[in-house]
């Protein structure tokens, strides 16, 4: 379902801890609305096996991230296990004015500075239905030792404190059923009063 053109584009921002299935999610959207843009985040980590450069991340050296900062070309960043990520400001912004809804994935963190930047952004934060099912998924995954997975649980549950900040919480039962649930949000906030009455006094008298 596509929704009606808008005077601005919506800005959705999907935070959640690692094993929540945000990406999975997130392709799933991307695969049901292709009027979404999705905001490829500059990070300095190195590629895993499979990512592409520009489509995975836009992946950049400290000193060119570091001078990116330094010159205000970014929305949000963040240190992350001692890596830099961050959202290019100019990107946002012009897809933004063009009408199109742009779709961040990034950590809480990061989440919370686009929210004081962008006080219209929409935060949506993604979750297991249980912390057990989010353990049960890391430990699945078979990629990481029990101390990294133990990390990633900590991390999760200081996360999860974070969720009173968000606007929408997703509880990610099954791909189909939390896209779905993001999809009715778009169409929600597409229909707010801000969104529709500029198209109705464009030329008014």
């Amino acid at each position: 379902m596509t929704p009606k053109k808008k005077t601005k584009g919506t800005l959705i921002v999907l935070s959640g801890p690692s094993g929540a299935g945000k990406s999975t999610v997130t392709a799933e959207l991307l695969s049901e609305r292709d009027d979404i843009y999705f905001s490829v985040s500059f990070t300095t980590r190195k590629p895993r096996v499979g990512e592409a450069d520009g489509v995975n991340y836009h992946f950049v050296s400290k000193e060119e991230f570091e001078g990116m900062i330094e010159r205000g070309e970014l929305l949000e960043y963040a240190q992350y296990v001692e890596n830099y990520y961050g959202t290019s400001l100019k990107v946002i912004e012009e897809h933004l004015n063009a009408g199109t809804d742009v779709l961040l994935e990034i950590e809480v963190q990061g989440a919370a500075t686009v929210k004081q930047k962008c006080p219209e952004a929409v935060l949506i934060f993604v979750m297991p239905p249980s912390f057990e099912e989010l353990s049960r998924r890391l430990h699945g995954r078979a990629t990481d030792d029990e101390a990294v997975i133990q990390g990633r649980l900590e991390r999760a549950l200081e996360e999860y404190r974070q969720i009173p900040l968000y606007d929408y919480l997703v509880i990610n039962d099954s791909v189909p059923n939390a896209t779905q649930e993001i999809m009715s949000i778009l169409v929600a906030e597409g229909c707010r009063v801000k969104q529709r009455l500029p198209m109705f006094q464009t030329g008014a008298n």
